[in-house]
Formats: C-alpha cells, sequence, structure tokens
C-alpha cells in the first residue's frame, strides 16, 4: 500500500494540498549522523524552479520529529514532515466532475468512492515523491557505511534524452510553448555495488529495484543492462564474460544482475517517463456531470516535463531497495 521494505521500511503520507507530507523510516540502524542539513542537497534536486517545471515553489523545508537524538539515528522510527505552504486548490475544483485524460483523476475516484483528496491530485501527486527523497537520503548513508566493498557503494542518475531528443533545454522550451508535456529517459548507475545482495525470484535485485521505481507516478517502463536490446542479440553477444577473481566482467549487458544477485559490476538501469498528463492544450474527453464529451481546459500549475525532477527520486528509489537487501 503506501509502505515498501521489510527490512528497511519506507512509509510515505499525505496529499499534494494537504496540510503536510511526510515520511516514516523504520529499520534504520542506530548511530547515523542524521540532521535536516543532510536532507536539503537531494531535495534541492528535486524542487521545482526550472524551465518545464512547475511554477509551484514549496519551501520544502524537512523537520525531523523522532528517531534522531544529539545528531544521530536512535534505532527508533524516523519521522520527518514538510508543511505545504503554497496551493491553489480552486484550480482543481472543475475536475471532480471533468477528469484528465490519461490521469488518477478518474481512478482514484472510483477506488476510494468518491472520499479522496482530489486537490492537486491528492495523494497519487508527484508531490509526495518528497518523502522518498527524504528516505533515499538515509538509505544512502546507510548503503555508505554497510557496503562490504573498500569503496563505500554510489548511486547517480542523468536525464539521458527528453521527447526523443538530446537537446534537452531546446525541447523543453518548444514543449512549454506548444503548451503540452513531453516524457523522458533517466539512466541510472549504483557502483562499488557487494556480490551477492538479493534472491532468487521474488526478492530478486531487479524485483525490489523495480516494485519501488513503479511507485514514482509517471514511470511506465524500466529496462536493466542490455534491456530489450537483448533480445535482439545472440548468447555470444549478451554474455558477459568474466575476466578477473573478483568477478569483474568485459562487458554489462546484465546490468550488474545475474539469477537475481548482485555480480559486483555496476548496477545499471533506465527507466521511460511518460509526458505529464495535465497540459495546458484544450482536450475532448468525458464530462460525467454532463454525461457527454466536452472540451476540457487544465488549470493550475504543472511541469511540462517531470523527467526534469526524476532522477533524484530514481536514485532514492534504488538506494532504498538495496538498504533494504543490504540490512
Amino acid at each position: 500500500m503506501n509502505t515498501f521494505g521489510r527490512n528497511f521500511r519506507v512509509s510515505i503520507f499525505g496529499e499534494s494540498h494537504g496540510v503536510q507530507i511526510g515520511v516514516m523510516i523504520d529499520g534504520c540502524p542506530a548511530g547515523i549522523e542524521l540532521s535536516e542539513a543532510d536532507l536539503l542537497s537531494d531535495i534541492g534536486r528535486r524542487r521545482a524552479g526550472g524551465i518545464g517545471t512547475t511554477p509551484r515553489i514549496e519551501a520544502d523545508e524537512p523537520h525531523i520529529v523522532s528517531g534522531v537524538y544529539k545528531g544521530k539515528t536512535t534505532g527508533a522510527p524516523i519521522v520527518i514532515l514538510c508543511t505545504n505552504t503554497n496551493t491553489k486548490s480552486g484550480d482543481y475544483a472543475n475536475l471532480w466532475a471533468h477528469p484528465r485524460p490519461s490521469h488518477a483523476d478518474f481512478t482514484g475516484k472510483c477506488k476510494f468512492n468518491a472520499h479522496n483528496d482530489p486537490r492537486g491530485g491528492g495523494h497519487f501527486s508527484g508531490r509526495i515523491t518528497w518523502g522518498m527523497v527524504v528516505a533515499g537520503v538515509v538509505a544512502k548513508k546507510m548503503l555508505r557505511l554497510r557496503s562490504a566493498t573498500d569503496a563505500p557503494l554510489h548511486i547517480s542518475a542523468k536525464i539521458d534524452e527528453v521527447g526523443g531528443s538530446t537537446a534537452i533545454r531546446e525541447t523543453v522550451e518548444k514543449a512549454v510553448a506548444e503548451k503540452n508535456s513531453i516524457g523522458g529517459i533517466v539512466s541510472c548507475t549504483c557502483t562499488n555495488v557487494p556480490v551477492g545482495l538479493g534472491e532468487p525470484f521474488f526478492d530478486s535485485v531487479e524485483s525490489m529495484i523495480s516494485h519501488i521505481i513503479f511507485a514514482i507516478p509517471a514511470i511506465k517502463a524500466i529496462e536493466f543492462g542490455a534491456g530489450f536490446s537483448a533480445a535482439a542479440m545472440t548468447g555470444s553477444e549478451h554474455n558477459d564474460r568474466i575476466i578477473d577473481a573478483n568477478g569483474k566482467t568485459a562487458t554489462n549487458n546484465a546490468g550488474g544482475i545475474v539469477g537475481g544477485i548482485t555480480n559486483g559490476n555496476d548496477i545499471t538501469f533506465r527507466v521511460a517517463v511518460k509526458p505529464t498528463a495535465s497540459i495546458g492544450l484544450e482536450q475532448n474527453t468525458y464530462n460525467f456531470e454532463k454525461q457527454e464529451i466536452a472540451p476540457l481546459v487544465i488549470e493550475g500549475r504543472h511541469d511540462a516535463c517531470i523527467a526534469l525532477r526524476v532522477p533524484v527520486i530514481v536514485e532514492a528509489a534504488a538506494a532504498i531497495a538495496l538498504a533494504d537487501l543490504l540490512v
């Protein structure tokens, strides 16, 4: 539901226009240095403000309310809160009867019998990923301290392309000018990964990472290593030959995972981010109040390319999954 993990458990809560959003982290060992200042860098990477991102700018200030004492984790559940300060709920009043295409307005209303909070997308909003990013900071600290390799485990994600183009700024500017939205591809690399993380089948590393990656709104696909291109390769092309006693391979088509278990090479994967559902163009879609197809003009503040803000969330998701496997 709203919790991920077995040993390192992350629960996110709140709504886009509610009083607060936040996260509870359980399973973090005692004695890890943690302060609100530690959270600010990754929170800042997720924040809007650049071209193609929503004009809604939140302070995003984190407040640690439990699980930390004298600057170190206590071993008790960590709760971190953030107050919403910049909401315009009236922009969403018409969407109850006239839901946005390809958005959770319709499915959320059906699932929760119209008791869900629809403002700004409610609990379905990408705003809630703030909690994932915060939990990711804690997970990254755990991974750096507890990885079995000489060098600390490091996770880095970046934008590869948006709207099918590597000319990122120009493509985003075009989408903004056209009052439209575009998707993108984000790649992630995890280096210095210990051998042996993961379990066969249901708790394979691919399974765990994919599970939490798809909790990020707008993610529609994921591939590890060679991914979909592996289907067109022969075994001799795809096989990663082992070239030393540590298990290093000449190629990394497996993306650092074999049999669901890390092999010591970099974990590499890419995710596809769909175009934001909320666009400025008029769309003809069903109005449940009028019981007819009618033009919809979406108000509010939205990202023309949500993929621009996804890399740090992808890093956090990967870190949470690996921390759960490593604990």
